[in-house]
């Protein structure tokens, strides 16, 4: 019987770590989005394999950031918004709110965007209309399909992030300027330079990472069946302790991600004379000539999937922080029916998206303007993250430690010295 019972629990243990590291790999690949693989192709373009260290210097903030909004949604049994309405004032909540959901909706569209661009190169029908059916497709999946066949769909989806990978490897680097790269940071004292390195720290770093985590812990204990806040509240120390080790492999798969994107672009685009591409799209057509038409494609290819993950994640995260804010019922365990607000709320976060592309919209111009957004949002969300996870109200004994705390201040600090560069930038 104790045979049995330990066989038990260690199959549970086993699917406990299973959907953790699902969570953590899930997070890191959203981190990747259209707009960041945007980023990262044009600064390898522009700059060659100069830029290849901000992969491993930024990932110690990544894993600071996600392990926060992890540790805050595990022990409190809340979603990031949840906290803040029930512990601070209305008048912080609002403010914080309405920045992460501009930057969350915008920032959508600009991958809807970039997504549509990159199926053109195989569909040739008009962007807009791609635009509207991916979005059509990705909504239906939303309100029709099950939190489960989400988190497994999203899992597979991460994997299309290893086709940058293989393209950076059919692009054949060379061996020296790659280590001089990743090991001896070089540094331009230039506006171009530091407006790209700036632009790298804030898409490495965006709101939406915050909410999702926290969103998703809680979505794992409801899938439990622990759908009351007393049943949800608490974390042990063996659980943190896995989350800890989970979130390291989701954010190191993302700077590898990012770290190949870089070299990819920055061994053949920069090499070539081309040194200005704009979006992803671009830097896959780019790369056919160059690289041959198979690294193309393969961009493209990571592009359209990572853009399938990363929409969702926009629009539902949007809708969770609307949805606990108002105090309206939410989750993605919840039917349609149960949670009307919420599904309501992605719907319409969805809508004005694809709209964006419709009337115009530049999906790389808006970025800019997310950007801004996101830097007066991020650094005071993630100050309140560190509050919140230091007071015993909310997190009883498992406030953070202090080297948790003196990482957590470092990349905060950062952040906020990365959002005042993003804006100074564009007028100096």
């Amino acid at each position: 019987m104790t045979e049995q019972a330990n066989q038990g629990q260690d199959r549970q243990t086993r699917k406990g770590i299973g959907r953790a590291v699902g969570l953590a790999l899930i997070a890191g690949a959203a981190d990747d989005d259209c707009s960041a693989i945007g980023t990262y192709a044009s600064a390898g373009a522009r700059f060659g394999p100069d830029l290849l260290w901000t992969a491993p210097v930024t990932l110690p903030m990544m894993y600071t950031v996600v392990y926060l909004s992890s540790k805050l949604g595990q022990v409190s049994g809340r979603g990031l918004f949840q906290v803040i309405a029930d512990f601070y004032p209305r008048w912080l909540l609002w403010s914080v709110l309405v920045g992460v959901l501009i930057g969350n909706t915008i920032e959508a569209a600009a991958d809807l965007g970039a997504m549509a661009a990159a199926i053109n190169l195989f569909v040739p029908l008009p962007i807009p209309i791609i635009v509207a059916l991916v979005a059509a497709f990705m909504f239906a999946l939303q309100v029709f399909g099950s939190y489960d066949l989400l988190r497994n769909l999203f899992r597979v989806l991460a994997l299309a992030l290893l086709a940058y990978v293989v393209s950076a490897v059919l692009a054949r680097p060379e061996l020296m300027p790659v280590l001089s790269g990743t090991f001896l940071p070089k540094v331009h004292f230039s506006r171009e330079y530091l407006s790209i390195l700036v632009a790298i720290i804030g898409t490495t770093l965006s709101a939406y990472l915050y909410t999702w985590q926290s969103n998703q812990e809680v979505e794992e204990e409801k899938a439990l069946g622990r759908n009351t806040l007393e049943k949800r509240k608490g974390a042990t120390e063996e659980e943190l302790s896995r989350s800890r080790k989970d979130i390291l492999i989701g954010m190191t798969f993302s700077n590898l991600i990012m770290y190949f994107i870089i070299l990819s672009t920055g061994s053949t685009l920069h090499k070539a004379g081309q040194t200005q591409i704009e979006t992803a799209a671009q830097a896959a057509d780019a790369l056919r000539p160059l690289a041959g038409d198979a690294a193309g494609i393969i961009f493209a290819a990571g592009v359209i999937g990572v853009g399938f993950l990363a929409v969702p994640v926009m629009t539902t995260g949007a809708a969770f922080d609307l949805a606990q804010t108002m105090g309206w019922k939410n989750g993605m365990n919840a039917k349609p029916r149960d949670a009307p607000g919420f599904y309501l709320a992605t719907g319409a976060f969805t809508l004005i998206a694809v709209g964006l592309n419709f009337f115009g919209f530049n999906p790389m111009r808006a970025l800019v303007w997310a950007g801004i957004v996101q830097g007066f949002s991020t650094p005071p969300l993630l100050l309140l993250i560190l509050l919140m996870t230091n007071d015993r109200r909310i997190m009883g004994d498992r406030v953070n430690s202090r080297s948790t705390n003196i990482l957590g201040g470092i990349t905060t600090m950062v952040i906020f010295a990365a959002s005042i560069g993003l804006v100074a930038s564009w007028f100096f």
